[in-house]
């Protein structure tokens, strides 16, 4: 018999979490001409250059403009959401993690057209843009629709566990906040799970329209509106970076 979720030992970290693949393909159609400019021309400036092992990166410097605090997302999709946000907040640097080549582009198309100096862009695994943040040094992270991978073989290829969760709990300052959300029901309880074992977060919730109802600003994303449409009602789940008790 399969324990549940609950039943289960932490997930483990070290080389096993490294080698995990957390996204599928890394392009979709083909670019147009137009598209392959942008990528080219554009993506170099925004890209984040990871440190030599072992150093950390400042990522306030990160940004041509002052910044109060920087927020990551990751996995931005098509970056309608982190476009919105670094619109909204010019005063907060956002980097966007994405490895699907067409996100990326849909987000360049945005920072050019809407003039946005606070975006920086990770097109590689996530995993290794938050070893080299420093302890501390995010106000928020995003993790928005990540993919579900809903059969049982592949969950271990779902970005949410337990070394992923200490690894924001370490990047985000004290009341900070991690920003989850999903349209499947079993994602859902597999991440309040393994949130539960993480000393370091706590489920702001307090009641059920808590997580029901969108965070605040929220600017929606094509993804929230596929569910919708499908009949599946999202869940929205905030978590506080708080010391160990």
């Amino acid at each position: 018999m399969m324990g549940r979720d609950d039943d289960l030992p932490p997930d483990t970290g070290g080389t096993a979490e490294a080698e995990r693949a957390f996204y599928g393909r890394r392009k979709g159609k083909r670019l147009r001409p137009g598209q392959e400019q942008r990528l080219e021309g554009a993506l170099p400036a925004l890209r984040v250059a990871l440190p030599e092992r072992g150093a950390f990166l400042n990522p306030p410097g990160l940004f041509p403009v002052p910044v109060d605090e920087v927020w990551l997302e990751i996995g931005f999709g098509g970056g309608e959401h982190l476009a919105a946000q670094a619109e909204a907040h010019p005063r907060t640097g956002i980097i966007g993690c994405e490895p699907f080549v067409n996100g990326v582009v849909k987000l360049l198309r945005a920072v050019d057209e809407r003039s946005l100096r606070n975006v920086r862009v990770w097109d590689e695994d996530a995993t290794a843009l938050l070893a080299a943040l420093p302890d501390a040094s995010l106000a928020r992270v995003y993790l928005l629709y990540p993919d579900p991978w809903p059969k049982r073989r592949q969950r271990k290829r779902r970005f949410v566990s337990d070394a992923a969760l200490a690894e924001i709990a370490r990047v985000l300052r004290p009341g900070g906040h991690f920003r989850f959300a999903s349209d499947i029901d079993d994602y859902v309880g597999w991440t309040l799970v393994r949130a539960a074992r993480c000393l370091r977060l706590r489920w702001t919730a307090e009641s059920a329209d808590d997580w029901r109802r969108p965070f605040p600003g929220w600017p929606g994303t094509r993804y929230e509106a596929k569910a919708l449409a499908a009949g599946r009602l999202p869940s929205y789940l905030t978590f506080e970076r708080v010391e160990p008790a």
